[in-house]
């Protein structure tokens, strides 16, 4: 096992550890500011264009960003069950929650890639390929815009999410992490459920939009 020593910078780890989880919380309070204007703005223009809005929704993907949200929710026991086997001094299943988180993650880009790809075959596109359907006015294009500047944005998030993940697992692995330190894994944990908790409000801006009632 690794030799647990702080950073030269802290005294001990219990300091460093207080000191990362404050960074990150720092850190995900700005992303909520980045994301929450962006929705705010997305609600402001879908408040000013109902019917244009409402017709744009129908053609999403329900049935693949359904999956995608199964998808993370199930990312997020995982993530978190790594944290708790590693309170155990379980390191082998530690590590293997967080393949698998990885995993997980893995497949939500591919499935969000061929949501992609279908998107394009539709026509919903904008700047690219996009058409305006049967009773569609130019402001259903606003909805399309918000939908992949969103989901990308989301997905660029993820993407870095997964990278830790994963060099995440590699240290654990090698038994850097155990029972006396596991900061690093519960500020990933944050960061984590903080990606996924987004995820949460896109879906329900966007793929519910035109089918109730």
């Amino acid at each position: 096992m690794v030799e647990l020593r702080p950073e030269p910078q802290y005294a001990t780890l219990a300091r460093q550890t207080e000191t990362a989880q404050l960074g990150m919380w720092v850190f995900l309070a700005t992303e909520v500011l980045f994301f929450g204007a962006l929705i705010f703005g997305y609600y402001i223009y879908r408040i000013s264009y109902p019917d244009q809005f409402l017709l744009a929704g129908q053609d999403t993907k329900l049935l693949l960003g359904s999956i995608n949200t199964a998808l993370l929710l199930t990312s997020s026991v995982t993530m978190v069950a790594s944290i708790e086997y590693v309170k155990r001094d379980d390191i082998a299943r530690a590590a293997a929650a967080l393949f698998i988180t990885a995993l997980l993650g893995f497949a939500f880009l591919g499935v969000k890639g061929y949501e992609y790809v279908e998107d394009y075959r539709d026509h919903t596109v904008p700047l690219l390929n996009f058409l305006l359907k049967p009773s569609q006015h130019p402001p259903a294009e606003l909805f399309w815009l918000f939908y992949f500047i969103a989901t990308g944005i989301h997905a660029v998030h993820l993407s870095i999410g997964i990278v830790a993940v994963l060099v995440m697992a590699f240290h654990t692995r090698h038994r850097r992490y155990s029972a006396a330190y596991y900061s690093p894994l519960e500020v990933l944990g944050l960061y984590w459920s903080f990606v996924d908790a987004v995820w949460l409000f896109l879906f329900a801006a966007i793929y519910p939009l035109g089918r109730a009632g």
